[in-house]
Formats: structure tokens, C-alpha cells, sequence
């Protein structure tokens, strides 16, 4: 393979470099690097460092979302570094007081998680400030006065830049979200082109598939909550903000589309694969991939085109005509030729979607949308984003070994006080802090993602050491060293969110290579820093092993149950069509999301159970099975459902034997409902339409049955039957 293979393309670096974590990369950098050099420059280097640590608080909390959210969360951890850091420094010279405050805060700061991710990431914050203060503890109360002042001065010049950033381009996140939005979808799309080729194996397919099922859901939630939570975005009727919203919709809609594209592949294999019409069906998907990459490149750059996109109708036209001349398949195959029609209207369908998509950069797009008033457009929109409330009773309420934080918090108290008197009693370095921190940063909820972090911990340390070693002894020049220096702070912080080995591999090389314009020697730090990462990374590991782990098998009944929950009500609406009943846009539209989160935390928690110890995993060749056939089965109530919305006319007529199979198809699901559930949820649960019910208004209609929607709905029947007996072997 060639060497270019390897290497990012210019499309790869056009995402990097416009990026929102590139952007944060560079903010972080230049917070932190200015205070120390104008300390440095003015004669007061220790207090210039002092503010660059509180840059470095503050930035833990600057997780992608609203600003409004953004912002509160920052203002809540510059509160609480400043009076933590104040009363560590005051406690510092008292040994056991200092213990029993590390173990109240850990476990304190740690509960702030009953109140959702950006709480958790102030109380990492104000951990990560306790840590520091440790460093170099001031003497006094004056002085430590003097230290958390500081600190919440850095702070505080961190959120005064990201507060000048949104202001000069506000914009600019949901530019970048929906961006990065768009690529994970032409992923998907990318092997959803897999599946016709038949040198691959289904499974593998499918395996991959769903992996990417859950990245695309993780960026579509980011765009909703940027999008959607943003009052600029959903209220005001500015050209971008349109834009914005409808693009965003659009692309919601082309997921659908591209996962309602469900075929038996096994099939089309044996019946076409020997005629080539696959492999010109997978280029043809690869391609609307590549448009659609390029697309999510244009918009998180902010700049259309440079070229006139490609025009795919040709392409298609030739695909029509290769399938009108191909000869119709053998019987023994079990499928006809109408399945390549069906694929080649799919084809146009998409590539009329990414087209409606390019329009992005149609200013006279926005201007002539028929969207609702401000206000309502809003009232409309909120309804995509889950509520945000602190609750405070819900503190008082997770103080129970039945809830996840708490367990969580009792294992981040126990493993920060071990760390803390080890490093005390037994390891005397002299960053022997890094010990404490290690632990802060590496113990996890999961007991899957703390493993994997520590690795990556442990392995980035490693080769980090090696890269800076290598580099201080190859490179004597103090300019030289300081031009890397600046590059690995921005890598390093670009990454932190995405691929946490990248950072910690070049935040060890610019440590030592800071370490080095302080005078210590590196080999000596190399040293006590891969030791304390070695000792702390174990305490975090044991804890998370021994102490009250969460297993994903132990969360996966009620993941099962939601996602079973979620297709019951989505098998539901399309039902009620089929009956004739109208379902609103915005319904429809909810109970879609519902099954994309749901089916995406399930298989989310999957990936996560197959990198946990092997007799903690809950019957996996199940769980993957059900996860396979509840993708399909979602795929193929959003095929019916978006051939109704296309169709004008009354609704078609549903014949008994369909009528029969579907109200078996949802009998078959609330079976394996309350098979998973507790008996005193059976209520909220919807009932399956009956074939009276649909009967009473199908029957009304003068267009002759339709066959084909028999067979479709034969196939839910199908796949809802097996998802029962998967559940019954899950349960059982």
C-alpha cells in the first residue's frame, strides 16, 4: 500500500484545522502559554504559572455546547477552584485534615455527575485545581489567599476568551457541529455500500454498521443541543440561523433514508453478484459519500465549493440502463429483479437529498423557507432537546448504592485517599502529586472506558517520554524547542475530547520540554512521571475492578427495554397511517429520534460490554443478534413509513393476511416488552391496533390491495418474532 494511504488527505486536514477542536486546541494553548510569558517577562514567573493552572481548570469544563451552558458551567468552577484551591492551601500543612478533605471533595465533586455530564466536568475542574495546589502549596492564609486568587484570575481570562469568540463568531460551533455531523454520516453511508460486496462477511457488516450508528447519533445530538438550545439560532430569522436549522432537518432526514435502504443482502448477493451491477450500486454509494463528505468539509469551513459539484444523474441513468439489460434472476435465488428498481429509486432519493443539502450556501434558500414565526419555530424545536434542570432533591436521592454516581463516587473517594497517602507515606518524588491526579483523571464510571483509559494513559506516557527525550537530545536550540513546544500544547489540547492517547503522548513530550527551560533534567522527570502514572493508573483500576463496578451487562435489560420501547411506538404511527389516521410531522419526528438514542445507547453499551472481563459480558452472541434485528426492524418501519408520506392519495388498503401480521408484529414486541420490564410498567406501554381497527378505515378505500405492502409487512412480523425469541434466550 502506498505511503499517500497513510497519510491525511487535504479533505482530513480541511476538518482538522476548521474544526471546533482545533479551535478550542488553540484558545487553550494561548490561555495557558500568555500568563506564563508576561510573568516571565515582568519578573514573576511563579504567579504567571499560577494563572496559566487556573486556564487549565476552566478549560475542563468548556465541553461543546450552548454557550449559555458553557458559560454557567465555567462561572460555577471558578467559584469552586478558588474556594477549594483557599482552603487546600490552608490545609496543606496539616496532613490528616488535607486527607480528610481530599476524601469529603472527591467524593462531593464526584456527585455533581446526578446532574448530567457538564456538572460532572466542573467538579473534575475543581478537583484538577485541588491537585495542582498541591504542587507547590503557599504558606499562610495571606498567601493562600494570594494562590486561589490567582487561579481564579486564569480562570477568568480563559472565559473572557471564550466569551469574545462567540461573540465575534456566533455562529461558529453549530457551523462546526453540524459539519462533523455530515462526515459521520457519509461514513455511514460508506459502509452501508459495503454490504454489496460480496466478499465481505454480513456480519463483520453489520458490526461495523452499528458502531457507526452510534458515533452518527453522538453528533447529531451535539447539533441539536448547540442548535436547538442556541435562542440566536431558533429564535431569530437571520439568514445563517435558517440555514442552519434547515440544513440540520434535512440531513436528520437523509439518515432515515439511507437506513430505510434495508435489502436481504445475502440474497442480492447470490442473485446479482455474479452479473458486476453490485459493484456499480457500491462505487455509485461511495461517491454520494465523498459528495457528502466534501459538503460537511465545506460547511465546517464555512465556504462553499471551490469547484461545481458533481452532477450524479448521469451516473444514474447508465445504472438504470445496466439493470434494464441485466436477465431476471433464477427463482432458486428467492428474489426478483424489482429489488435493483427499488435499490435505483433509493439511489435517487439520496442523491436528491445531498443535492437539497449543497443548497446550504443558498442565501435565497433561507429567505424563501416557509418556516415558523421565531418564537414558535423555538417552542417547536425544544422539544428535540431533553430538559436541563438542577433538581436539587436529586442529590439527596442518589445517596443510595442503588445509584451509578454514588457507587462512582464512593470509588473516587476511596482511590484519591489511597493515592493521597501513598504518595505521602510511602513515594516521596517530587511531583509526586502526579499519583493523585493520575487517579482524578483516570477512574471512570464504567469500569470498560476507565481499562481503556488507562492504557491509553500508560502507552501515550510511554512513547510521550520517548518523543520528548528524543527530541531534547536531538534538538539544542531553546527557539527550536519552543516552536515544538507550542505545537504539541495545540495538539495536545485539539485532541483532548477525541483520541485521548494523541494528548497524553504529546502532553508528556511538551511537559518535558517545559520541565527543560525550568532547569530539571528530563531523564529524571521521565522517570518519576512514568512511575506516578504507572502507581496511579493501578490504584484507579483496582478500585474500578473491586469496588462497586458497574457492569454494561448489568445496564443492558433496560437499554434492551427502551429500544424495544422506542420501535413498539415507532411500529405504532405507521400503523395509525395504514389505518388512515394522520400522525403530525413533529410526532413523527420525536418518536424517529427516540429510536435512533435508543438503539444507539444500546449498541453503545455493547461495544463497551466486549472490553470488559469475559465473565462479566451477558450473552453476547444475543445481544448482538438483537441489536442486528432491531436495526432492521427500524429500517423497515422507516421504509414503509417514508413510501406513505410519498405517496398521494388515501392510504392503501391493508389486506387481512397484512392486517394480521402486523398487529402480530406489535403483539410480538409488547411480549418481549414484558418479558424485560417490571410488571408495574406495563401501563406505559401503547397497545397494539387491532385488525378491527385497521379494517374499519382501510376497507373504505377503492384502490385495490397492494401485495408488495403485504409482503413488507409480513418481514415486521418476521423480525419482530425473532427479536421475541432473542429476548426469551436473554432472559432466560
Amino acid at each position: 500500500m502506498p505511503l499517500s494511504a497513510y497519510l491525511p488527505s487535504r479533505r482530513d486536514l480541511s476538518y482538522f484545522f476548521f474544526s471546533q477542536q482545533f479551535s478550542d486546541g488553540l484558545r487553550t494553548t494561548l490561555a495557558i502559554l500568555l500568563p506564563a510569558l508576561l510573568g516571565a517577562q515582568w519578573g514573576q514567573f511563579a504567579a504567571g504559572i499560577t494563572i496559566s493552572t487556573g486556564a487549565v481548570c476552566l478549560s475542563v469544563t468548556d465541553t461543546p455546547g450552548p454557550f449559555r451552558h458553557r458559560r454557567n458551567g465555567q462561572l460555577a468552577a471558578l467559584g469552586l477552584v478558588f474556594g477549594v484551591a483557599w482552603l487546600t492551601a490552608l490545609l496543606a500543612p496539616h496532613r490528616e485534615w488535607l486527607g480528610l478533605e481530599i476524601t469529603a471533595l472527591s467524593f462531593g465533586l464526584t456527585m455533581l455527575l446526578v446532574w448530567g455530564a457538564r456538572a460532572g466536568s466542573v467538579g473534575s475542574a475543581t478537583l484538577l485545581g485541588m491537585v495542582l495546589t498541591l504542587a507547590h502549596p503557599p504558606e499562610g492564609w495571606q498567601a493562600s489567599l494570594a494562590h486561589a486568587g490567582l487561579l481564579a484570575l486564569g480562570g477568568g481570562w480563559y472565559l473572557l476568551l471564550a466569551l469574545v469568540q462567540v461573540r465575534v463568531q456566533p455562529y461558529r460551533a453549530a457551523q462546526q457541529a453540524l459539519g462533523e455531523s455530515l462526515r459521520a454520516l457519509a461514513d455511514f453511508l460508506r459502509l452501508k455500500a459495503i454490504f454489496y460486496d460480496d466478499r465481505t462477511d454480513l456480519d463483520d457488516d453489520y458490526r461495523r454498521l452499528v458502531a457507526q450508528q452510534v458515533t452518527v447519533n453522538e453528533k447529531q445530538e451535539a447539533v441539536r443541543d448547540v442548535i436547538f438550545r442556541t435562542r440566536q439560532i431558533v429564535s431569530e430569522s437571520t439568514s445563517t440561523s435558517r440555514r442552519l436549522v434547515l440544513t440540520f432537518t434535512e440531513s436528520v432526514d437523509l439518515y432515515e433514508h439511507i437506513t430505510a435502504g434495508y435489502y436481504d443482502y445475502a440474497a442480492l448477493r447470490v442473485a446479482f453478484g455474479p452479473t458486476g451491477i453490485l459493484g456499480d450500486i457500491r462505487a455509485l454509494l461511495s461517491r454520494l459519500a465523498t459528495d457528502l463528505d466534501y459538503l460537511g468539509a465545506a460547511i465546517v469551513a464555512n465556504r462553499p465549493y471551490g469547484t461545481p459539484p458533481p452532477d450524479r444523474t448521469p451516473e444514474l441513468t447508465r445504472l438504470q440502463a445496466r439493470i434494464a439489460a441485466l436477465p431476471p434472476p433464477e427463482a432458486a435465488s428467492g428474489i426478483g429483479s424489482l429489488v435493483l428498481k427499488k435499490i435505483l429509486v433509493n439511489l435517487r432519493d439520496l442523491s436528491r437529498r445531498i443535492a437539497s443539502i449543497r443548497r446550504y450556501f443558498d442565501e435565497e434558500q433561507a429567505a424563501n423557507a416557509n418556516s415558523a414565526a421565531g418564537p414558535d419555530r423555538a417552542a417547536v424545536h425544544r422539544q428535540f432537546v431533553a430538559a436541563q434542570e438542577l433538581e436539587w432533591r436529586a442529590f439527596g436521592q442518589n445517596l443510595t448504592l442503588e445509584s451509578s454516581v454514588f457507587r462512582h463516587a464512593v470509588r473516587m473517594a476511596v482511590a484519591c485517599t489511597g493515592a493521597y497517602w501513598l504518595a505521602a507515606l510511602l513515594w516521596h518524588g517530587q511531583h509526586n502529586y502526579w499519583i493523585l491526579m493520575t487517579v482524578t483523571i483516570m477512574l471512570k464510571p464504567g469500569f470498560s472506558l476507565t481499562r481503556q483509559r488507562n492504557t491509553e494513559r500508560i502507552m501515550g506516557t510511554l512513547v510521550g517520554g520517548l518523543l520528548g527525550a528524543a527530541l531534547l537530545w536531538l534538538v539544542p536550540n531553546g527557539d527550536a524547542r519552543f516552536v515544538l513546544l507550542l505545537v504539541f500544547m495545540v495538539i495536545a489540547y485539539s485532541f483532548q475530547r477525541t483520541k485521548y492517547l494523541v494528548t497524553v503522548i504529546f502532553l508528556t513530550a511538551y511537559l518535558l520540554i517545559m520541565f527543560s527551560f525550568l532547569g530539571l533534567g528530563y531523564l529524571g522527570v521521565i522517570e518519576e512521571r512514568v512511575t506516578d502514572t504507572l502507581l496511579g493508573c493501578a490504584i484507579a483500576l483496582a478500585t474500578g475492578y473491586l469496588l462497586f463496578p458497574r457492569w454494561e451487562g448489568e445496564q443492558l435489560p433496560d437499554l434492551l427495554a427502551a429500544t424495544l420501547r422506542a420501535n413498539q411506538a415507532y411500529l405504532r404511527q405507521l400503523a395509525d397511517r395504514l389505518a388512515g389516521r394522520e400522525v403530525p410531522l413533529t410526532t413523527y419526528r420525536l418518536l424517529r429520534k427516540d429510536v435512533y438514542v435508543a438503539s444507539a445507547n444500546l449498541a453503545a453499551a455493547f461495544q463497551r460490554m466486549l472490553s470488559e472481563p469475559r465473565r462479566t459480558r451477558r450473552q453476547p452472541t444475543e445481544v448482538h443478534r438483537f441489536v442486528v434485528l432491531n436495526h432492521i426492524l427500524s429500517s423497515n418501519i422507516s421504509s414503509l413509513t417514508t413510501s406513505l408520506e410519498e405517496e398521494e392519495g388515501p392510504a392503501p388498503v391493508v389486506p387481512p393476511e397484512g392486517r394480521r401480521a402486523l398487529t402480530s408484529a406489535q403483539a410480538a414486541l409488547g411480549k418481549s416488552l414484558a418479558r424485560l420490564a417490571a410488571p408495574a410498567e406495563a401501563d406505559r406501554y401503547p397497545a397494539a391496533l387491532t385488525t378491527a381497527e385497521l379494517r374499519a378505515d382501510a376497507l373504505t378505500a377503492t384502490v385495490s390491495p397492494d401485495r408488495s405492502l403485504t409482503e413488507q409487512l409480513a418481514f415486521l412480523q418476521k423480525v419482530s418474532s425473532d427479536l421475541g425469541k432473542v429476548t426469551e434466550a436473554l432472559v432466560a
